[in-house]
């Protein structure tokens, strides 16, 4: 009989101490609930959806010329003044007094002399006198037979200089040869670059990027992409600040932002920046990267 009390108390027991773990266990999780139901929604980095710049781009290399050069070639015996070289002058200046002629320029640019040793023009007393215009400089381009069909006048490019190394130099293609030349399998081009500071010295090597196939479409940064698989896709923030996952088509990528062929209009709220945060249908606080 009291073997049998035992059991029974037992039992009680255990199915008390049941009771209380999953009462226990409710409890907790209501007050976790209660709690993280109250954490505001995560910040991210927003960006309006907008057009943006792209082209396609080669690169290649070339030695500078002067748009305008002409030399002279004079007797120092002659000379009534000395020349002032490396020094800019305007069209209709004096460069040169000699006993027997003056020497005008023809326009504005930069004189300076050539050296040629005396021993190939027959004589030491015998200088050339350069006047080069370089605000504008040409270059010719060997472009590969392969970019055939989107090389062509008025193609713009930039240019560098590695003497100064942070610039770029805006240009164009001023003409393109009608043929290929048969043993480099290459387009001859001519291109004209701006020079205005005359920084660009005639004779430098300048490497060139020519944009091509240059279009204003949708753009979007490309941190905003999610890859799965084969498909791609964009968070977009629509009514009461809630994130929808939108399948995008894409095109082609330039410094960090990447054509939206379909998916998205303009105008479009996206986020840029905080992907690892949020999941779909969730409310977001969106941040603007003024802010």
């Amino acid at each position: 009989m009291r073997r049998s009390k035992k059991i029974t108390i037992a039992i009680v027991i255990f199915f008390l101490v049941i009771a209380l773990v999953v009462i226990g266990r409710y409890a907790v999780g209501l007050y976790f609930k209660k709690k993280f139901s109250k954490r505001p929604p995560p910040g991210v980095i927003v960006e309006i959806v907008n057009n943006k710049s792209f082209s396609q781009s080669l690169e290649s290399y070339c030695t500078s010329l002067s748009s305008k050069t002409l030399s002279y070639k004079i007797k120092k015996n002659e000379l009534l003044e000395p020349i002032k070289f490396n020094t800019e002058v305007n069209k209709g200046d004096v460069i040169a007094k000699l006993s027997s002629k003056i020497i005008i320029a023809p326009f504005a640019g930069v004189v300076g002399k050539r050296g040629i040793s005396g021993s190939s023009l027959g004589s030491e007393n015998t200088i050339i006198l350069t006047i080069d215009d370089s605000r504008k400089v040409l270059c010719d381009l060997k472009i590969p037979e392969v970019y055939a069909a989107v090389l062509k006048k008025g193609l713009k490019l930039n240019a560098k200089f590695s003497a100064y190394k942070d610039k770029t130099y805006k240009g164009k293609i001023e003409s393109v040869a009608s043929r290929v030349d048969a043993q480099t399998r290459s387009i001859l081009a001519r291109a004209k670059i701006n020079n205005e500071n005359s920084e660009i010295i005639p004779g430098s090597l300048l490497e060139i990027e020519i944009l091509y196939n240059e279009k204003n479409t949708l753009g979007a940064p490309d941190t905003s992409i999610m890859y799965e698989g084969d498909k791609k896709f964009i968070y977009k923030i629509i009514e009461n600040n809630i994130i929808k996952k939108t399948e995008v088509k894409t095109g082609v990528r330039n410094k960090g932002i990447i054509e939206i062929l379909s998916g998205l209009n303009k105008g479009d709220k996206i986020i840029a920046e905080g992907l690892t945060k949020v999941r779909p249908g969730m409310k977001v606080k969106p941040i603007t990267n003024s802010q």
